[in-house]
């Protein structure tokens, strides 16, 4: 797998985070839900006692479903930053592509600024143009080369065959005169 960058990683590991978060919340909510009918059940069966107890585990219950709000408003800001997160690395990407683009302009505008580095420039070019030309005439010479010897072997062999051939329908039409 290609190494990530280190946005990548960030975003990766933000992204997990998140999830996590998310899942705590809805595990919390669930366990508040559970709470707070259970406190709603026990109040009802239990007027006769004090109300103290009743309102002690309500405020418990409250404070836990405070509590599993600001959680889920966690996740979602996380989510939030995620996206964030997402368009600045397609910014720097852009940007890392004009920088790239404009290194090679200015490297490229620098070679041929004076006379003398023009000049400096045009040789290399035409050397570097002859070396090309050279290996592919040579490559191409040898290919030549190759053909030719197998064309010259193909013939030979040819002749050779022709050769047997014609001392064979000799030595046939030999024996053939003697049986007329």
């Amino acid at each position: 797998m290609a190494e990530q960058t280190k946005t990548q990683r960030q975003a990766a590991g933000h992204k997990a985070a998140a999830t996590r978060k998310a899942n705590a919340t809805k595990q919390r909510a669930s366990a508040t839900k559970t709470s707070a009918r259970r406190t709603r059940s026990s109040a009802s069966a239990t007027v006769r006692t004090s109300a103290r107890t009743t309102s002690g585990n309500a405020k418990r219950t409250g404070k836990q479903a405070g509590r599993t709000a600001s959680t889920g408003l966690g996740a979602a800001t996380q989510r939030v930053e995620e996206l964030g997160r997402r368009a600045q690395r397609a910014l720097f990407i852009q940007v890392g592509a004009a920088a790239t683009v404009r290194d090679t302009v200015v490297g490229t505008v620098n070679k041929y600024t004076t006379p003398t580095k023009a000049s400096r420039e045009l040789n290399k070019l035409e050397r570097r143009g002859a070396r090309a030309l050279g290996r592919t005439e040579r490559s191409m010479t040898r290919q030549r080369r190759t053909l030719e010897r197998d064309a010259q072997q193909t013939q030979r062999r040819f002749a050779r065959q022709a050769n047997g051939l014609r001392s064979d329908a000799g030595d046939l039409v030999d024996r053939v005169k003697q049986l007329v």
